[in-house]
C-alpha cells in the first residue's frame, strides 16, 4: 500500500492537484456573491414551537430514523439529546444537507456548498462529522460543480452512523423515555 502522496503514481498527482485547484476556487467567495444573505446565521433562529407528539406516535421513532428526522418536534428531541452527549454535528449535518437539496440558485448552493464543506467535511472542521476517507474524496470530487446530489453520500454515511449508533442510545435515554409517557 502506498504511503503518502510522493508514492502515489504521477496522474493520481496530477489529478489529486486539478480537484484541489477546481475545490479551492469553488470555496473561495466570489465577489459577486458579498451582498447576498448567509445561509446559515451565526445564531440560530428559534424555531417555532414544535407540537409534542401523542406516545404512539414517539413510539414509532424507535424503529425508524426518518420519520423522527421528519418530525419537529422528534428532531428537535433528538439534537437536544445528541447536544447532552457532544455529538449534535451529525443531525446539524443531515439538516444543512436537506437544506441544501432544496436550493435552486447555483450561486447559492455554490454558498452553501463552501458553508457546508468548511463547517462540516475538511480536516479539522469545527463540526467535523465522522465519514471515511473515500467518502470524504468523493463529496469533495462533488463539490468541484455543485448539485442537489453533491453531499448524498456523506449524508446517507452520517445517517447510517445515526441509525446505527445515536437513535438506539436515544430510544434508552430519558428524552425519549418523557415523550412515551
Amino acid at each position: 500500500m502506498c504511503k503518502g502522496l510522493a508514492a502515489l503514481p504521477h496522474t493520481c498527482l496530477e489529478r489529486a492537484k486539478e480537484i484541489k485547484t477546481k475545490l479551492g476556487t469553488l470555496l473561495q467567495k466570489p465577489d459577486a456573491t458579498i451582498d447576498f444573505i448567509i445561509p446559515y446565521p451565526e445564531k440560530p433562529e428559534k424555531p417555532p414551537k414544535a407540537q409534542k407528539p401523542s406516545p404512539e406516535e414517539a413510539l414509532q421513532w424507535r424503529d425508524s430514523l426518518e420519520k423522527l428526522l421528519q418530525n419537529p418536534y422528534g428532531l428537535a428531541s433528538f439534537r437536544s439529546f445528541l447536544r447532552s452527549e457532544f455529538s449534535e454535528e451529525n443531525a446539524e449535518f443531515w439538516v444543512a444537507c436537506e437544506d441544501y437539496k432544496k436550493t435552486k440558485s447555483a450561486v447559492k448552493m455554490a454558498e452553501k456548498a463552501k458553508k457546508i464543506y468548511e463547517e462540516f467535511i475538511q480536516t479539522e472542521a469545527p463540526k467535523e462529522v465522522n465519514i471515511d476517507h473515500f467518502t470524504k474524496a468523493v463529496t469533495m470530487k462533488n463539490l468541484v460543480e455543485p448539485s442537489p446530489t453533491s453531499f448524498d453520500m456523506a449524508q446517507k454515511r452520517i445517517f447510517a452512523l445515526m441509525e446505527k449508533d445515536s437513535l438506539p442510545r436515544f430510544v434508552r435515554s430519558e428524552f425519549y423515555h418523557e415523550l412515551i409517557k
